[in-house]
Order: C-alpha cells, then structure tokens, then sequence
C-alpha cells in the first residue's frame, strides 16, 4: 500500500524513471513554471548519480526549515513523496504559509502523480493523507488550486472536501478543511 515518506535515497531508480515520464509531458521546459518543472530545470542534471540524488534529497528535506535559504518570495515548504514499497509514485509539497503570490497562484498544497501510475486513485489518496501533516503546520483550511481544464485535479480536491472559492485566471481555488 503506497504511503506518504519523507524523499529517501532508495528510490531513486523509480524516481529517475518518473521525471523521465514528466519529461516526456514536456515538463520542465521554460514556461513549465510549477515545481517539478522547477526542479527539472535546477536538478536534473545531478540527479544521475548516486552523490548528486542525495544531495537533491538532502536540499529537499531541508526546505521545511524555516532557516534553511531559499529564493527571496519563497516559504517553508515540506516535500513528501508517495511511495509503494521502491517505487516513487508522485510528490506532494505543502507550503508553510501564503504569500500574496501564493495566494493568487500556487496555494498551500501542490501534487503530481507520474503518468505511469494515473488513474488509480493515487492523488486523492495523497492529498487525503497530507491533510493531517498540513494540520500539523497549523494550517486549518488549505488552498488548493488547479487549472480550469483539469477536471481530474477538481475531483481530487473535491473528494477531500475541498470547497470552490472562485476563479482567478486559469485557475480554480478550492479551500480544503485540513481536521
């Protein structure tokens, strides 16, 4: 039964083989401008080997900490993938707090499930199962987003208990209770 984990090292085959799989979306390219895309573009090159991975992981895990340096208009955020046994299935990242930014685009929560394990309930169960670790942070009501054209994503949100706000942009923002 896949579970939520901290990024570990022992996944990294699986992990390779999945941004490969995001790669070929066309993730990662210039305009992509979510967090794998992000990553693609910073990490990707170092996360071949086997220092370069643990290093990624190590940076990763970090990010929670309120100390740890980042990008001026980045918050603490906590990484956690969802894995079945060696095999990293998606990621989920909640964001410590909104910034103005955050709150017109991004929210508390994000997620991606590769394409190779879609559709088979993995988002919902992931993000069900961040929602108690949201609530650790202190976050009451999370905001979810997701693009107008993304049926599947408003589902996921949705059957979580998420609650549509408004439309800004392309994006649809849900609220979802976290308790």
């Amino acid at each position: 039964m896949p579970q939520l984990s901290r990024p570990t090292g022992r996944v990294h085959r699986s992990f390779m083989a999945a941004m490969a799989e995001f790669r070929d979306e066309g993730r990662g390219e210039p305009a992509d401008r979510t967090v794998i895309g992000d990553e693609l573009r910073e990490f990707g090159e170092r996360w071949g080997t086997a220092e370069g991975f643990a290093e990624y992981v190590r940076w990763l895990r970090a990010q929670s900490l309120e100390e740890s340096p980042r990008p001026a208009g980045h918050v603490p955020s906590t990484t956690l993938w969802w894995i079945r046994d060696d095999e990293y299935l998606g990621r989920v990242a909640i964001r410590h707090r909104l910034t103005e930014v955050l709150l017109e685009v991004g929210g508390h929560i994000s997620y991606d499930v590769r394409s190779s394990a879609r559709r088979r309930g993995h988002a919902t169960a992931m993000l069900g199962a961040a929602l108690p670790v949201a609530r650790g942070l202190g976050i009451t009501s999370a905001l979810v987003m997701c693009d107008v054209t993304n049926v599947a994503s408003r589902k996921v949100i949705e059957a979580n208990g998420g609650v549509f706000e408004d439309q800004r942009g392309g994006k649809l923002r849900l609220w979802v209770p976290t308790c």
